[in-house]
Order: C-alpha cells, then sequence, then structure tokens
C-alpha cells in the first residue's frame, strides 16, 4: 500500500465509542475517511470535526444488518483499500435469560453484518492485489465467559471467519487483521450492562478508546496477524487455551465479575 493521502479507509459503526476514536485516529494519519452508521446526525458532526485533518471525509448512513442498503452503500463508495469492520453490539446477561431478539442482533450485526462488508470489497482487493481488511473482534473471542455466551460465540466466529480469510487472501496479497481488544470504556456498555455491574468491577481494567484506536491504526497497511490489548488479558487467554481447566477454577470469581 502507498501514500496515506491516497487510500480510502472505510470504518463501520463510526458515529460513536471506538469508531468514532478510530475515525479521529485515521484522520491524523492523512487517510481518506468513509464512515458509515446509522446515525447520521453524529456522522455529520464528525464529519466537520475531523474533515480538516483526514484527506476527506465521506458519511454514509447504513444498517450491516440490512444487505441490499450495504450493498448500495458500498456501490457508492467505490474504491476501498482499507476496511475496518467496528460495528457490533452485545448483552451480558444470562445465557437462560437472553432474549430471543437480543440475540438474532448480536449474531446479525457482530458476524453476519461484518461478513457481508466483506463480501463488498473483497472482489475488489483481489483484482487489484492490495487491501487490508481490520476485524473489530474482542477477547471474548479467545475466551469466553459467564453472563456473554451469545456475545462470546459471535466473536469466536468473527475470529474463525478473520482467521480463515487470512489465509485465503495471502495469495492476493490482501492483509487481514484481527483486533482483540479487553473492555473498552465506551457507550457500549450502555447496553451490554444497564446496571453497571460489569462496569463498576472493571472500572480499573477497562481501556481507553482512543489508545485502542491508535494501536489499530498504526497497523494499517502492515501485515500484522492480531491486536491483542491489554497483554495480559491476552495471556491469560494463551494459558486458558493450554490448561481451560486450571483457569477457570483459579479464575471463577474474576470471571463472575458481570
Amino acid at each position: 500500500m502507498g501514500n496515506s493521502r491516497r487510500e480510502v479507509v472505510v470504518i463501520t459503526g463510526a458515529s460513536s465509542g471506538l469508531g468514532l476514536e478510530l475515525a479521529k485516529a485515521a484522520a491524523e494519519k492523512g487517510f481518506h475517511l468513509v464512515l458509515v452508521a446509522r446515525r447520521l446526525d453524529r456522522l455529520k458532526k464528525l464529519q466537520d470535526k475531523i474533515s480538516g485533518q483526514a484527506g476527506s471525509v465521506r458519511i454514509f448512513q447504513g444498517d450491516v444488518t440490512d444487505r441490499p442498503a450495504i450493498e448500495n452503500v458500498f456501490n457508492e463508495i467505490g474504491t476501498v483499500d482499507v476496511l475496518i469492520n467496528n460495528a457490533g453490539v452485545g448483552y451480558f446477561t444470562w445465557t437462560h435469560e437472553t432474549k430471543p431478539h437480543e440475540t438474532k442482533q448480536m449474531i446479525d450485526v457482530n458476524v453476519i453484518g461484518l461478513i457481508t462488508c466483506c463480501e463488498q470489497v473483497l472482489p475488489q482487493m483481489m483484482a487489484r492485489k492490495s487491501g487490508h481488511i481490520i476485524n473489530i473482534a474482542s477477547q471474548a473471542g479467545k475466551l469466553a465467559t459467564p453472563k456473554s455466551a451469545v456475545y462470546a460465540a459471535t466473536k469466536h466466529a468473527v475470529m474463525g471467519y478473520t482467521n480463515s480469510l487470512r489465509m485465503e487472501m495471502a495469495r492476493y496479497g490482501v492483509f487481514v487483521t484481527a483486533v482483540n481488544p479487553g473492555p473498552i470504556a465506551t457507550p457500549f456498555f450502555e447496553q451490554a450492562d444497564p446496571d453497571g455491574t460489569y462496569v463498576k468491577n472493571a472500572g480499573r481494567f477497562m481501556l481507553d478508546p482512543a489508545h485502542v484506536a491508535w494501536k489499530t491504526a498504526g497497523v494499517i497497511g502492515r501485515p500484522v496477524r492480531e491486536v491483542n490489548l491489554p497483554g495480559w488479558m491476552a495471556a491469560g487467554s494463551k494459558i486458558h487455551s493450554l490448561f481451560p481447566k486450571t483457569v477457570e477454577r483459579l479464575g471463577r470469581n474474576a470471571f463472575f465479575k458481570k
């Protein structure tokens, strides 16, 4: 990939939280930005704020679960050098209390929506033999914990899809990266954890969204397999893969903090 001033970066779920910070970080690097989200009013405010830094900023209203609408958006966007699949949703509830519409929404947004967006850019990237897809996954995609069964399942799916896609796209010179953050201090938890239990218990461990965004923007155009944050949580996931029974026994109290 060449000069960032000529590269087009598409970010989904860009109107708030990590997506907003990703837009700001990418703007500082001078990329041409295309921001996609459901809330057009927030996108317009963000566009006004970062237009002076980015090469250019275009905004599109779009819901990743609406395939025809997303296809139209990407047709209008045209060339995409980098796709950052950031749109996501979660509900932290006991498995037997998770409502059917919550399960469907998590699967539709986190998995099917992400795949739909990838499918829009893969043909052009393969034809050019250039491009980068960055999927925002989660440490939950490596280590599932109580009260997040469906959410963790969707992030495990994202990891499986990303790993397979990375191997396939290597033949075409297209990079595929998974970003696996732990809990981030964003409005995500207003829906995922409405009573504030998890935020209260995990507050001091929560990541700064600007830091996660800067780390993510820093790998654009580089053949990086994964970005794992924080390091100690990523190490815990690796240890769990080797000694699952021990980790689940010793970490029981921490895992039930939700």
